[in-house]
């Protein structure tokens, strides 16, 4: 049984590795704002914080327990990660930091992890809404990496999608096609990673088993053109989508990439973990998302 504190473990993914550590039997803490309900019950233990805010989340871990694992689902700055790094210092044995695709640039090939080396990426100190999301990731992986005692692995995951996505990304697709409403994609022949919030859970649990240091990408077997994505929904749908290469910022699609974005996963495998096909989920997926929104 581990002591496993969970930074985001309210909803999404977040909420499924939690699901997973419970199943596993390990003593689960989430931190949370307290804004977001959550299932579990009397099963985890809650701690009320303010990422952004250091004195909180010192004050929040201040009982002197050391955790076996930290899992960070909601760091996004370089400040975040310094703070994190000053909290937890002597309280942590691993720190696992949900990182992104987006530290890459969008490329013809697919991104491994030395294409964005962390180790000595130049850090520039600020807070979340001082730079843009793709580059408080990389500056934040550049602190954990360069300042933390503790040893940190960063998980970059592509775009999560699920039943569960919050974001709801998959539905502005079919709700438009559905809807006869103009999508705005610069190029149908991109190739996207994805990965589903199961797979994320899954991931992360495992990863809690592996004694791996530094980057490290997770997303499905393979990749999807953004083409046979539209082509899976027209098939549910049974409508034709309108797809235009410039459009106005509200019909922008949210996988409207200019070209590839994909993940190189060797060294994942090389640990050992299969990740699924990404054909395996993603028709099926759109399919139930489909009949929802017809209901």
């Amino acid at each position: 049984m581990k002591n496993i504190l969970i930074l985001g473990g309210t909803r999404f993914f977040g909420k499924r590795l939690v699901e997973r550590l419970l199943e596993d039997g390990h003593e689960v803490t989430i931190a949370t704002r307290g804004n977001t309900p959550d299932p579990f019950g009397d099963r985890v233990e809650r701690l009320v914080l303010d990422r952004e805010n250091k004195e909180s989340l010192a004050q929040a871990v201040a009982d002197g327990r050391v955790w076996e694992v930290v899992y960070d689902n909601i760091c996004y700055s370089p400040q975040a990660a310094q703070d994190a790094c000053d909290v937890f210092q002597g309280k942590v044995k691993r720190y696992i930091l949900t990182s992104s695709l987006s530290v890459y640039d969008p490329s013809s090939h697919r991104n491994q992890e030395k294409d964005v080396n962390p180790y000595i990426y130049p850090i520039t100190m600020g807070g979340k809404d001082d730079f843009s999301y793709a580059e408080g990731k990389r500056l934040a992986e550049a602190v954990f990496f360069q300042k933390a005692d503790f040893p940190v692995c960063a998980v970059r995951f592509p775009i999560v999608l699920g039943e569960d996505d919050y974001t709801e990304r998959l539905e502005f697709h079919i709700r438009r096609i559905q809807s006869g409403t103009p999508i705005g994609m610069p190029n149908l022949s991109a190739k996207l990673a994805l990965i589903d919030s199961e797979e994320a859970a899954s991931f992360l649990s495992w990863l809690r088993t592996q004694r791996v240091e530094g980057p490290i990408n997770a997303c499905s077997q393979g990749d999807v053109k953004l083409s046979d994505i539209i082509g899976w929904i027209e098939k549910e749908t049974g409508r034709k989508a309108i797809i235009q290469r410039e459009s106005a910022k509200e019909n922008a699609s949210p996988f409207g990439v200019p070209e590839s974005w994909t993940m190189d996963t060797s060294k994942a495998e090389r640990l050992g973990y299969s990740f699924k096909a990404i054909r395996s989920w993603v028709p099926a997926l759109i399919k139930q998302l489909s009949q929802q929104e017809n209901v």
